[in-house]
């Protein structure tokens, strides 16, 4: 059973929450340099080098989440609003520490992106993402996600693969 509007926390499921968090943080950016690390071991480089700012994740321009398992930081994901029409939200930065992969955690932080996205209004969750990176991939597909045109800083990019969902 998910529980909203505990103090700071937003979702609590077994041992698991989620909270918003500043992105800026230390908690948040500890988890955003793991998760960049572990980009970058999959494409060489700095892993991402999408234009990424802090206050894009302020609401009601966007949210950052960091899930805790019993107390500690384990993952994050956060979005930031695309486009004009004020209807559209991009995921970045869906992250899970290795050591508590395959509990379930991604899915219940994207749940928690797109109900926080939909609470401000936006009807629509987009996202980019690399053919290297097979666990997301088949989250986002399982999740309902769809193949879209390619967007955002790596379009045009032969190893891009972008996905969008209606919320």
């Amino acid at each position: 059973m998910v529980r909203r509007g505990i103090g700071p926390t937003l979702y609590r499921v077994s041992g698991l929450e989620i909270r918003d968090e500043r992105y800026d943080s230390a908690v948040a950016q500890r988890l955003i340099s793991a998760a960049l690390a572990d980009l970058a071991a999959r494409y060489g480089g700095s892993g991402d080098e999408t234009p990424v700012a802090a206050d894009e994740f302020v609401p009601p321009a966007g949210t950052f989440l960091v899930a805790y398992l019993d107390g500690e930081p384990v993952g994050c994901a956060g979005w930031r609003s695309h486009g004009d029409t004020g209807e559209v939200a991009e995921l970045k930065r869906l992250y899970v520490s290795p050591a508590v992969r395959g509990r379930g955690i991604a899915r219940a932080v994207l749940a928690a992106v797109e109900e926080s996205a939909r609470r401000h209004g936006r009807r629509r969750l987009i996202l980019e993402c690399g053919d290297r990176q097979p666990e997301a991939i088949a989250l986002y597909q399982s999740s309902g996600f769809e193949r879209i045109p390619d967007f955002g800083y790596y379009r045009g990019s032969p190893s891009v693969l972008s996905f969008g969902r209606w919320l």
